[in-house]
């Protein structure tokens, strides 16, 4: 979606500052309630239909209409009351409380701007092919398999972050889905492929001494975790919850499934996300106090090593999709950890495309995912109990925190509430944080200038291929 859709605005991944895109200049009230944008000249939809005023109005206006898969950008719209197309190419957002995070989520891709053709259309056809205003359009989509993009031609209304004005260097991309990563590394090795992603640390090894090129970057937002259903008994026991998160080790899981470049998580957000607070001290291994914890609960063990207690076992399923490669290994030594422990975890994977709709529901014990993005309102947009509130989550303290860290401006009171939310997610285990994921690519010498967004997405604009290597 990055390649084909462009933003009102650009977040530049070093500093976080928001720069102008097809947005060039805006205006924020004092209160954050209204957010006045101005739009840049002759941009176009790939179907020709201008990126106008009213084409933004439309878009922002479907947006609580979406279902299962809009909740992210629906959370970003939180209090939205309208739309106001001020003339062709100046409108203004409002909203019925402050929303200070709004700003820096017109820079999502989840907010990128769509035709209004493609507008009209339901989920199920936005996933079959959309039409932007970004420097690639999709010239044939064949799902679970691969996409082929193609250079728009005409393109003059990058971002202000990219290196050159203009179309995109690259004439064509073509993205593979290709799940066995020994034949994705053979493939980058034999010059079959360009590029390929989800580097597991075998690759790694083998890369060693070639001329093989690799780049990555940490993603910010919400670490992968184990999300817990509150809805389902052993879910909303704090002691179960507590048990599970002192029997990992994480430090296990990164080096044995994740290249050199990934961390552990030491709190619900990664490192790079702004307003970052580390709860490492929440987050060690701890098997006697874990088994002790459930004992004192009225645990015992029961067959081959599992507690239980009254006549059931103490057995749940993690839920998961395969959108990386890493996530079965890294599950599967979570199993293993637990089992030793006493616990046990069942796997079950799912497709990606039936994701969404068992989150929605709330047909799962635990799940098992991340979700980038470069702003703490992450997390109300994920644990707020007044929105989607997936996880079936009790109204606590927390719903006050993270409402209170998306409307206040001012960069240290956010901060300071930022770092609450982190610390009573993860001192409650509503869910527990296991490791930090970083994006990782390899490549052939002869590829430059790929670039990593804000959010760690790749932005292939600026990207060429030097045929001399």
């Amino acid at each position: 979606m990055r390649q084909i859709v462009d933003s009102l605005t650009d977040q530049d991944p070093e500093s976080g500052d928001i720069v102008p895109w097809l947005a060039q200049s805006w205006e924020i009230n004092d209160d954050a309630t209204e957010f006045t944008f101005h739009l840049v000249s002759d941009a176009t939809f790939s179907d020709g239909e201008p990126v106008d005023a009213e084409a933004v109005k439309a878009n922002f206006d479907a947006i609580g209409d979406l279902g299962a898969r809009g909740t992210l950008a629906q959370g970003y719209l939180t209090g939205y009351t309208g739309a106001t197309v001020v003339d062709p190419q100046t409108v203004t957002i409002s909203f019925d409380e402050p929303n200070a995070q709004f700003l820096q989520a017109t820079s999502t891709h989840s907010l990128g701007l769509l035709s209004p053709a493609s507008v009209q259309l339901g989920e199920d056809e936005r996933c079959a092919g959309v039409v932007g205003s970004g420097p690639f359009v999709i010239e044939d989509y064949t799902p679970d398999q691969s996409i082929v993009l193609t250079k728009r031609d005409g393109y003059d209304w990058g971002s202000s972050l990219f290196a050159h004005d203009g179309e995109a260097y690259l004439d064509q991309v073509t993205f593979q889905i290709v799940p066995e990563s020994g034949v994705r590394a053979g493939s980058l090795q034999s010059g079959e492929v360009d590029a390929i992603s989800s580097i597991g640390p075998q690759d790694e090894a083998a890369f060693t001494g070639t001329d093989v090129q690799l780049q990555d970057r940490a993603n910010p937002g919400i670490v992968f975790n184990l999300a817990f259903n509150h809805g389902r008994p052993l879910g909303a026991d704090p002691i179960v919850r507590e048990a599970i998160s002192k029997v990992i080790d994480r430090p296990q899981i990164v080096d044995t499934v994740y290249t050199s470049q990934t961390k552990p998580a030491t709190s619900i957000l990664a490192e790079t996300t702004p307003y970052y607070d580390s709860q490492e001290d929440l987050l060690g291994t701890d098997i006697d106090g874990a088994q002790q914890l459930l004992e004192d609960d009225g645990w015992s063990t029961g067959e081959e090593g599992i507690y239980a207690k009254n006549g059931k076992k103490l057995s749940l399923t993690i839920s998961w999709s395969a959108v990386i490669g890493t996530n079965k290994p890294a599950l599967e030594l979570i199993q293993q950890q637990a089992a030793a422990a006493g616990i046990d975890l069942q796997l079950k994977e799912l497709q990606v495309s039936d994701s969404a709709t068992v989150i929605a529901e709330g047909d799962f014990d635990i799940w098992w995912y991340n979700v980038t993005r470069a702003d703490p309102d992450i997390l109300r947009s994920t644990y707020s109990t007044s929105l989607s509130n997936r996880y079936s989550l009790p109204p606590s303290e927390l719903d006050e925190v993270l409402d209170a860290q998306g409307a206040v401006a001012d960069p240290q009171q956010r901060a300071e509430y930022a770092a609450d939310a982190q610390q009573l997610i993860v001192q409650n285990y509503y869910a527990i944080p296991i490791v930090e994921l970083t994006t990782v690519l390899a490549h052939g010498p002869n590829i430059h200038d790929i670039a990593f967004d804000a959010s760690s997405r790749i932005q292939l604009f600026d990207t060429y291929i030097d045929d001399k290597g």
